[in-house]
């Protein structure tokens, strides 16, 4: 199927173009960076400026905060682990991370923290990589005993940040002390597996995770302008973090550029949802795994280890759970995340709903990123922005991105 003769229509990247800029032109979003690859032809559209109130034009280098698109290539990492059998998928994390040894399990998921009974198995590397450990973030009960211990024990929350704000041996020690929601390896749980994969990573390797990452992902492709935070050379690359207010539309800025959280390495270097990125450094990546591992006549990871990556991970009970929670809650959700499955890191289309084919993987970030990939038409889709998701006004912009970028697909 992915034979070179499939292009990108002159008629279908105009309208792409037209669409994007009418969100910008909206003024609600100040500024976006598009890339679209297919096969050996790439096409990238950088619209809009980079502060709400004008001043520079976004550009095709434009850093932007890659939020939970973090996932997918931050999974890599222990992908390589598993490729070097330093580590293997169904042995227990207890030797490695002790403070998620002998966990206490939640009678019912929303019930007191006390009311528990022991975990049936310890947690395994696989729990970890599926998300389904027994421990995640449900921003849909926020009232639950667990949501609020994770606030009130400054897991999750700190100075009002939603990525961990202390370092790895601390957020463990934090996290320890909570019970687990689920059994391990019951249920498919957002976010926290792929905090607690970054401390495995720096914990096997003896390196921090991102010196790891570094090493064996981003310098291997050419990543030069991601990591866990944007030095001060290339600060002027990256624009605020908007969070617009949901009663007003007024640009509120949660994260300043110079002086805000992505200025200084971080105390934790977050797998769930801390890196910083471009467009072509995050092509370079799915492009990657487009190439089943390959990077030109480099091997980055294992063809198998893509394969199960990006492809559905989930039992039929699990995978069941996970939509039936995806589709209850696409008004808070903006319509993101129901794409059925789960591989590791990453999402995995397994039913089409909308106007992309089965088998595209990848995932969106609340700060208004979407990466995906997708093996049929050989085709990744990148679209960038500096505006959360607390209103609707990014995830709009992705959808529409996506519906015009399979109509740019002509042959």
């Amino acid at each position: 199927m992915g034979n070179s003769n499939k292009v990108l229509s002159e008629a279908g990247l105009r309208r792409l173009r037209e669409v994007l800029e009418a969100h910008v032109e909206s003024r609600k979003i100040p500024g976006l960076v598009a890339l679209v690859g297919r096969g050996g032809e790439t096409h990238v559209e950088a619209i809009g400026t980079m502060r709400h109130d004008g001043g520079a034009p976004m550009r095709r280098d434009t850093i932007f905060r890659m939020a939970s698109t973090t996932k997918p290539v931050a999974v890599a990492a222990t992908m390589v682990l598993l490729d070097e059998c330093r580590l293997r998928f169904d042995e227990p994390i207890d030797r490695w991370l002790p403070e998620l040894a002998d966990r206490r399990v939640l009678k019912r998921p929303d019930g007191p923290l006390d009311d528990t009974v022991p975990a049936r198995r310890p947690i395994t590397v696989r729990d970890l990589l599926s998300s389904t450990c027994g421990l995640g973030l449900d921003m849909t009960a926020t009232g639950s005993p667990m949501m609020t211990a994770y606030f009130e024990r400054k897991v999750y929350g700190e100075n009002g940040w939603m990525l961990p704000a202390v370092e790895p041996d601390e957020w463990m020690r934090r996290l320890g002390t909570l019970p687990l929601m689920y059994q391990p390896g019951e249920r498919w749980l957002y976010n926290v597996s792929d905090d607690v994969l970054g401390v495995l990573v720096a914990r096997v390797t003896g390196q921090s995770f991102e010196a790891f990452l570094r090493e064996r992902i981003f310098d291997p492709l050419g990543m030069k302008d991601t990591g866990f935070h944007v030095p001060a050379d290339k600060i002027d690359r990256l624009p605020p973090l908007y969070a617009p207010d949901p009663q007003t539309g007024e640009f509120t800025v949660e994260d300043p550029a110079e002086g805000g959280h992505h200025s200084q390495p971080p105390a934790f270097q977050s797998g769930g949802g801390g890196l910083d990125s471009t467009v072509d450094d995050y092509h370079a990546y799915f492009r990657m795994l487009l190439n089943h591992g390959m990077h030109g006549t480099g091997r980055i990871l294992s063809r198998p280890a893509v394969e199960l990556m990006t492809t559905n991970r989930l039992t039929t009970e699990q995978q069941a759970a996970l939509q039936t929670w995806a589709r209850s809650v696409v008004h808070l959700s903006h319509g993101q995340g129901q794409t059925g499955g789960w591989g590791f890191g990453m999402t995995v289309r397994t039913y089409r709903g909308d106007y992309a084919p089965i088998g595209q993987f990848g995932w969106d970030g609340g700060a208004g990123t979407t990466t995906y990939a997708e093996p049929r038409n050989q085709l990744v889709g990148i679209l960038l922005t500096q505006t959360g998701m607390s209103t609707p006004d990014s995830a709009r912009a992705m959808q529409d991105f996506w519906t015009t970028l399979y109509q740019v697909i002509d042959d």
